[in-house]
């Protein structure tokens, strides 16, 4: 049994103890020492992509493996590894096209969840994870190994703001030295576009963003101008930076229509629009489809920034290792279990980065 949080209909988040089964074929079980809280799961709890309740969210965690199902292959018990909600079966048509975080295959975990409560009623298995707990039974392909000595809770923002945001960047778009970038919401995930662009080598490195807080903050992740667009016409303002062109890549890291309809009017004839961040479903954005025909301007989308863990996470760490890759410093507040909500609640003001639980000291 695990103590998690679980959220159910017209009741707080609140801890409760449920039941977790072993892994079957291809599973995996770690204890989990931290898990950071992302949007995704706040916008789940919140209803705006449907799914089921009660349910168990959290999915950017990192942890130690506890046992291992039948035919895994490459992870031992005692192994400390990342956590995500990216899941692969490495045959289908997109992981042949190394697409994996597209992956098509239905797994036994999408058909049941591993959790119940106490009277042995299905626990939804949030975002394939369910992380909000101090043990998780997931496939092993979203389980990476990761050094002993990096610290749980920075390797916590690898499973996925750190890889949605730097993957935008270097996967997607493949930004190369000397362009343009703006990055569109400076928060957990945009400040990683923003330290993705600093890895390409940008030139310009610009980011936007309503909050104050976080305009002050992305300078030291990277970025050489900042925005506010209160104060100042943002397009103007980036017009003014790029000789009048507008950005070779603007990235929307921010979930709002408005962000998604302002990307284009930043972005320069033969340019990128890349959305990162995601909306709540029914969200439409408008353009005018003949400024985005007449000035070639690519308009794609990104998911978990294209991520290959088995590729992407070393060079990610290798980049942290070096100084370059900034994770200790995205860590605004970290809570034990019992503190969720308020780390939640603090998450919603828009105010942090990311709050981080610990589960273990």
């Amino acid at each position: 049994m695990k103590a998690a949080v679980c959220r159910t209909f017209g009741v707080p988040l609140a801890i409760e103890v449920i039941n977790l089964r072993l892994p079957g074929p291809g599973e995996v079980h770690v204890r989990l020492d931290a898990c950071a809280i992302c949007h995704s799961d706040i916008t789940y709890m919140d209803g705006d992509w449907g799914g089921v309740l009660p349910t168990v969210f959290g999915h950017e965690a990192a942890g130690i493996v506890q046992g291992i199902g039948e035919d895994v292959k490459g992870l031992r018990c005692g192994a400390p590894v990342l956590v995500t909600l990216l899941r692969s079966c490495g045959d289908c048509f997109f992981c042949g096209q190394r697409q994996e975080s597209l992956c098509e295959t239905r797994f036994s975990l999408d058909e049941s969840s591993p959790i119940t409560d106490q009277r042995g009623t299905p626990v939804g298995h949030g975002l394939r994870t369910g992380a909000f707990a101090e043990e998780v039974v997931v496939h092993a392909s979203q389980v990476v190994e990761i050094p002993p000595d990096l610290p749980m809770d920075s390797a916590a923002l690898l499973s996925c703001g750190v890889i949605t945001g730097v993957g935008a960047v270097k996967n997607v778009a493949a930004v190369p030295a000397g362009a343009s970038v703006v990055t569109i919401g400076a928060g957990g995930v945009g400040i990683n576009c923003v330290q993705g662009a600093a890895l390409a080598n940008a030139k310009l490195n610009i980011a936007l963003d309503l909050s104050s807080d976080k305009l002050e903050a992305v300078p030291r992740f990277g970025a050489t101008h900042v925005i506010d667009p209160v104060a100042e016409d943002a397009a103007d303002a980036v017009r003014r930076l790029t000789g009048g062109r507008g950005a070779d890549y603007v990235f929307v890291a921010a979930g709002s229509r408005a962000a998604i309809e302002q990307s284009v009017q930043l972005t320069r004839r033969g340019g990128m629009v890349v959305l990162v961040g995601m909306t709540a479903e029914g969200v439409k954005a408008e353009f005018e489809t003949l400024d985005l025909a007449n000035d070639a301007i690519h308009l794609v989308g990104s998911k978990m920034g294209s991520t290959r863990l088995r590729s992407d996470i070393p060079a990610l760490v290798e980049h942290y290792r070096s100084g370059r890759l900034k994770l200790d410093e995205l860590i605004s507040n970290r809570y034990p279990l019992e503190g969720i909500n308020e780390a939640i609640a603090e998450v919603k003001t828009g105010a942090v980065l990311r709050n981080v639980i610990i589960f273990r000291e």
